[in-house]
């Protein structure tokens, strides 16, 4: 849906007022050859078609959404994490400043109920996806296994992020600076006494995965180890195939201002795939061949590239049709969750994805260990 576009008559329909006037110049365009031959009638343009593919670079055009609803579902979830963490974990809703800007950045923080002692607790940033996205309910049974196993949890709702108005969601800045803001949640686990930071890891699933991944591929990071589960990988590629529908919440952002043939070099940027080499921290990366979301065609190329040139680095799985999830198909095959009881719904596949997740951040994050002397 697009908002403030200037709209013209175009024979019995009406279409953006850019889209009008280039039907207008098709219609009269002509071309003559070197030779003086008769003139040939451009090609008549459907009006219908003109509009369906209209992008927009305007970021007075992204597309809105319900503010009001939004608010109420967050108000929803956090009334349910408060209720299900009492007795069984901490639970805060806590904001802090991003280190890019300085913008004031929400977020989750789960813990245990009595914190080991000082730098007692591994961390882990966890980053949840969607182009405008949240920190759901459905989290919630992973969260709790985390916080069960030793680890202190933050869930940063980066720029963009819904159920904070209409400010923050038009602040988006896919692959940009929602990045650091959620590097700047490590800076505030720093600030937790029974944290320690030397042993803090992120993960993300599919647009959280394209987050953690950036932040990996960095080269310097403070993170010991992430997991990308079904990442974004790359945008060049993906807004290819996902359509005009899909590009206007690209186009229309503040930072972006068009489609990759206009700025390739910045989608580049802001494309995992293309920094692999610069990876020095250990990763985890699960993705599916069912996947309808990051379809198997955008995931296997950052998959094979990591196999070849990080193998040291690299922790890669291929999931062959998993037992889908509640959305996309095999996208949410690892957060099967029962919408009652918010407990794991698991498949074969779930469990065996979690497991090596799990004994891949116990090797490199040591929760269980206690500083010496402590």
């Amino acid at each position: 849906m697009l908002h403030h576009v200037r709209w013209a008559r175009a024979g019995k329909r009406f279409v953006p007022l850019a889209v009008a006037s280039l039907l207008c110049a098709c219609s009269v365009a002509t071309s003559t050859s070197a030779g003086g031959a008769r003139p040939r009638q451009a090609v008549r343009m459907d009006p219908a078609r003109a509009a369906a593919l209209y992008v927009s670079n305007r970021p007075e055009d992204h597309p809105q959404a319900d503010f009001a609803r939004q608010l109420a579902a967050k108000a929803r979830t956090d009334s349910v994490y408060e209720a299900r963490s009492r007795g069984v974990m901490s639970y805060a809703k806590i904001s802090y400043r991003s280190g890019v800007d300085g913008m004031e950045i929400p977020a989750y923080l789960f813990g245990p109920l009595q914190p080991a002692g000082a730098r007692a607790h591994a961390a882990m940033v966890w980053v949840h996806g969607g182009v405008h996205g949240n920190w759901a309910e459905s989290y919630l049974p992973f969260v709790k296994e985390a916080v069960q196993r030793g680890y202190v949890v933050i869930a940063p709702e980066y720029r963009g992020s819904t159920g904070y108005g209409a400010a923050h969601y038009n602040a988006i800045d896919y692959g940009g600076k929602e990045v650091d803001d959620v590097l700047s949640a490590y800076d505030h686990l720093k600030t937790l006494p029974y944290v320690d930071p030397e042993r803090v890891g992120v993960m993300g699933w599919s647009h959280g995965g394209f987050i953690a991944a950036h932040l990996l591929f960095r080269g310097a990071t403070p993170f010991k180890a992430g997991a990308a589960i079904v990442p974004v990988t790359n945008l060049l590629f993906r807004l290819s195939y996902k359509g005009p529908g899909y590009q206007r919440s690209f186009s229309t952002q503040e930072g972006l201002r068009g489609l990759p043939f206009e700025r390739r070099d910045e989608y580049v940027r802001r494309s995992p795939y293309y920094h692999v080499d610069s990876l020095r921290t250990p990763i985890l990366v699960h993705v599916a061949t069912n996947d309808t979301d990051v379809n198997f065609e955008e995931a296997r190329p950052l998959v094979d590239a990591l196999i070849a040139r990080k193998p040291q680095l690299a922790e890669t799985r291929i999931y062959v049709n998993p037992t889908p999830g509640p959305v996309s198909g095999g996208h949410t095959f690892s957060r099967r969750v029962n919408p009652e009881t918010l407990e794991r719904d698991d498949s074969p596949e779930q469990i065996d994805s979690w497991n090596r997740a799990w004994a891949f951040f116990e090797r490199w994050l040591r929760p269980g260990e206690r500083p010496a002397g402590r």
